[in-house]
């Protein structure tokens, strides 16, 4: 993972759209080094851009917007995590709409998709943001933290059902463990809410097909859950998503208490506030041979604004 990675061809898929239910194409281009992760309305007038970037994002309710311009694309989560799970730093995202599609509601069928496209390393050292010192933040119940040390996600949740109660999940940040142990988790509901949601013109697209749904006794979905705790790791597939906006891979220990995507963001953008607790590194060059020893390095003059 020394490298900055596209992908090896251009990749094209299409899906329904979990809030609109309308089918949406998508087509992923292969971008050079530093370019960063792009997301452009294919479906607008002069094609604008937005860049996958925290200080992008517009809305956080039920899911991740980003908005630059005007322009808005919403539900960006699972298929960030898809590309930061496998460590792929640079590609053109074109979208033919308002959302991502919902695929299976999780970031199982962009990882296939990924694999069988090919990625490809680019001559450029990858940069990450290296955690110094701990930082933590606050809101309410819910909290997250960062600490020194190897890249892990910790997460705990709760809910009155039965067949969630409290869930804690940790796995290590590396992409052979999110593609076996994270990616397949889907996003879940409970059936008064999608209702609710339904009965006000959201979750159009949303089935049985895409989202775990809960009713007061069990699952609805006729095969049940995949992941006896499904729901918390879909909460780490949500986090490795969302932080993949800040541009550059977190070394250090997450921990996340009843978190979301809006605290996700006001973690990330309180993060990059704490300039002592963090810093720009890049790989030494006997480390990118092989012999794995971090090295600081200058700040790296590509990082994203």
């Amino acid at each position: 993972m020394f490298w900055q990675k596209t992908l090896a061809r251009t990749l094209r898929f299409s899906g329904i759209g979990l809030h609109g239910g309308r089918p949406v194409a998508v087509t992923i281009h292969p971008a050079r080094a530093n370019q960063g992760l792009r997301f452009e309305r294919a479906d607008l007038p002069g094609r604008p851009q937005i860049k996958a970037h925290y200080s992008r994002v517009t809305d956080t309710t039920r899911a991740t917007t980003l908005g630059e311009n005007g322009c808005t694309i919403s539900t960006v989560e699972h298929l960030l995590a898809a590309l930061g799970g496998l460590g792929v730093d640079n590609a053109l995202i074109q979208v033919e709409g308002p959302e991502l599609p919902i695929m299976d509601g999780s970031a199982a069928p962009f990882i296939r998709l990924l694999t069988e496209t090919g990625l490809r390393s680019l001559p450029w050292p990858r940069a990450h943001v290296l955690i110094q010192r701990p930082v933590e933040l606050k809101d309410g119940d819910r909290w997250m933290r960062v600490a020194p040390g190897e890249s892990r996600i910790t997460y705990t949740i709760e809910f009155p059902h039965p067949l969630i109660r409290r869930q804690r999940y940790s796995a290590p940040v590396k992409p052979g463990i999110f593609v076996r142990e994270i990616a397949a988790a889907r996003t879940f509901g409970f059936l008064k809410e999608v209702e609710y949601l339904k009965a006000h013109g959201l979750a159009l697209g949303g089935s049985l097909d895409n989202a775990v749904v809960l009713d007061d006794a069990g699952v609805m979905n006729p095969g049940g859950l995949r992941f006896t705790d499904e729901c918390v790791r879909h909460k780490i597939l949500d986090a490795v998503g969302d932080l993949t906006l800040l541009g550059m891979p977190l070394v250090g220990r997450i921990e996340v208490g009843w978190g979301s995507h809006a605290l996700h963001l006001k973690f990330m953008e309180h993060l990059m506030t704490q300039d002592d607790a963090w810093r720009i590194w890049v790989p030494s060059a006997r480390e990118r041979t092989g012999r794995p020893r971090w090295a600081p390095a200058p700040l790296w003059e590509g990082a994203p604004a």
